[in-house]
């Protein structure tokens, strides 16, 4: 538990320390917090991860209120699918569990995905990149999920 909530829950305690005195500043910023799609639906077995990604979900949506008034805004991000190395370990994982090929592993999650497919780490970027964004200037406290249409929650 130490170690997950240390990699998971501090790191990002840290970096937003790190990162708001210069933003305050400035007199305003942008922080992008990276999550899971675990902060909207848990996933099977990983309970330490989901209960960690919901606790920085949390810390995300309370930053948000908290440094509003320095104009910085905090905002995260739940990736679906993203075809990432760490994607292909879990395919490969769960492929011989399931005693198949990785390639029909791929294909069985990107059929559970409304658009068919993983999302490439580009369109995750873009996302990112949006939310420091100009454009996302009245953005603050939001999720933003890159998923394809995979995470099924209403909220």
């Amino acid at each position: 538990w130490q170690s997950a909530f240390e990699l998971l829950l501090q790191s990002a305690i840290r970096m937003i320390r790190l990162a708001v005195p210069s933003m305050a500043l400035r007199g305003a910023g942008s922080i992008v917090i990276p999550t899971s799609a675990s902060v909207k639906e848990p996933i099977p077995n990983l309970a330490l991860s989901n209960v960690l990604r919901a606790s920085v979900a949390a810390l995300s949506k309370t930053l948000a209120v908290e440094l509003a008034p320095q104009h910085i805004r905090v905002n995260h991000l739940i990736p679906g699918r993203i075809a990432t190395d760490r994607v292909r370990e879990l395919d490969e994982i769960n492929s011989k569990k399931l005693g198949i090929t990785v390639e029909e592993q791929q294909k069985r999650a990107a059929s559970a995905i409304p658009l068919g497919r993983y999302g490439d780490p580009d369109e995750f970027g873009r996302a990112a990149v949006f939310l420091f964004s100009d454009a996302a200037n009245y953005i603050t406290g939001a999720t933003l999920q890159v998923d394809g249409g995979l995470i099924r929650s209403v909220l």
